[in-house]
């Protein structure tokens, strides 16, 4: 089977600087249930044990299945969510050490049909969502 190429989707990579150290940021956000506490845009995340996946009812989407990277050592935290037309958005993110802090890196791929207003949102959205994760793992004692 020929596969055939697709345009490159635009995009951004939203960063923030969190000041703790790559370890405890990356332990914390290998665990997928850490995500409900500042990941808005994922929407009420459940795990579904029978399948081994999260779920999610999103807001005018419906119902997403999120898949995250297993925890590794190299601060690869993607994760995929398969929307229920089955379209696949790929999220990728990347914790660096950078000190005794950590740099994170989401990259945001501007989706096919997606207009302007709606890209700059789900930029907006992103950012702040990475500020909450920054205040909440940048407190002295964070949860979990």
């Amino acid at each position: 089977m020929v596969k055939t190429a697709t345009a490159a989707l635009p995009c951004k990579h939203l960063s923030v600087s969190i000041p703790q150290p790559f370890e405890r940021v990356n332990a914390f956000l290998s665990d997928p249930a850490n995500w409900t506490l500042w990941a808005s845009g994922l929407g009420e995340m459940q795990f579904d044990a029978a399948r081994d996946v999260w779920t999610a009812q999103q807001d005018g989407v419906g119902v997403v299945t999120i898949v995250f990277t297993p925890p590794n050592a190299f601060g690869i935290l993607d994760h995929r969510v398969t929307l229920p037309d089955g379209s696949v958005v790929i999220m990728p993110v990347r914790a660096m050490a950078n000190g005794d802090s950590t740099e994170l890196v989401l990259t945001l791929f501007r989706q096919p049909g997606m207009d302007d207003a709606t890209w700059k949102r789900d930029e907006e959205w992103v950012k702040k969502d990475l500020e909450r994760l920054k205040k909440i793992i940048g407190a002295t004692e964070c949860p979990r």
